[in-house]
């Protein structure tokens, strides 16, 4: 139903449940991994339906039933989560061995997570933001980093990849990386001091930054954060970008900016198998 909206992303369905994963992912049965819609849940009101976020005043039962809904389609173990605490800031926690004795797991300050401990679920949270997947399916090694505006200014996708050399080992090369739905270009319109931002933090910002009336600005997230892992040694034909915009997409996915704070959270999951 939903299918004909991408070409870089596969939707799968499951009774009412819709949610998407990455093809470069799946085909190297390294990992289960999904990224929520807002469809197939039992939230009610502004939540409707599959809300993931247990801040945003849903009844947590709700939330509690969600994750159980989605983690039961895609195979994973709701007692085996492990969140960040998003703070729109580029610290990556290493998700050790040590902390499977305290899941599921809140960590506190942390917009990124990577781990190599097996059938232990990274999990981060969205509604525009952009959500950065990254597999390395030689050293083993996952990770999810949540990238708002301020965390693409801060290049998260790179310091997830020195994550990635410093802990794992892990070659640029050989890694995998998604870009999942966020606002896009078409809706992303900002003032002069975040497009200041961006021209300070890209040196090359030709595709980021595009001028309009009124001191006004069009910032495409995809771009600048792809330019980031371009950066940091991932290979561009390692690189999935979506092509699906949350704002333009509110039917299907909850969006800060098109529900005007009003909604619900989506969520994306990954583990190594």
């Amino acid at each position: 139903m939903y299918q004909s909206r991408t070409k870089t992303l596969s939707f799968h369905k499951k009774g009412d449940l819709y949610y998407l994963t990455f093809p470069s992912f799946d085909k190297t049965q390294k990992v289960r991994h999904c990224f929520s819609t807002r469809l197939g849940g039992i939230s009610k009101g502004m939540f409707d339906s599959l809300n993931l976020g247990f801040s945003r005043g849903d009844e947590d039962s709700n939330v509690i039933k969600n994750y159980e809904i989605l983690c039961n389609a895609i195979g994973i173990d709701t007692k085996r989560l492990v969140f960040s605490d998003q703070i729109h800031e580029t610290k990556i926690r290493v998700v050790s061995q040590e902390d499977l004795e305290h899941l599921p797991l809140e960590i506190e300050g942390i917009d990124g997570l990577v781990t190599d401990a097996k059938q232990v679920s990274l999990v981060t949270l969205y509604a525009d933001c952009v959500p950065l997947f990254f597999l390395d399916p030689v050293a083993k090694v996952i990770g999810l980093s949540h990238a708002g505006w301020r965390g693409t200014v801060g290049k998260i996708g790179l310091e997830t990849i020195r994550a990635f050399k410093e802990n794992f080992n892990s070659n640029p090369k050989d890694i995998l990386v998604g870009i999942g739905p966020s606002i896009g270009k078409c809706c992303f319109e900002v003032d002069e001091p975040v497009a200041y931002e961006f021209d300070l933090a890209f040196k090359n910002a030709e595709g980021i930054i595009y001028s309009k009336p009124n001191n006004k600005y069009i910032i495409d997230l995809w771009e600048a954060n792809k330019k980031a892992l371009v950066e940091g040694g991932i290979l561009e034909s390692n690189i999935t970008v979506t092509d699906l915009c949350t704002q333009c997409n509110k039917d299907v996915f909850f969006s800060h900016r098109g529900h005007k704070g009003k909604r619900g959270s989506l969520a994306a999951i990954i583990e190594l198998i």
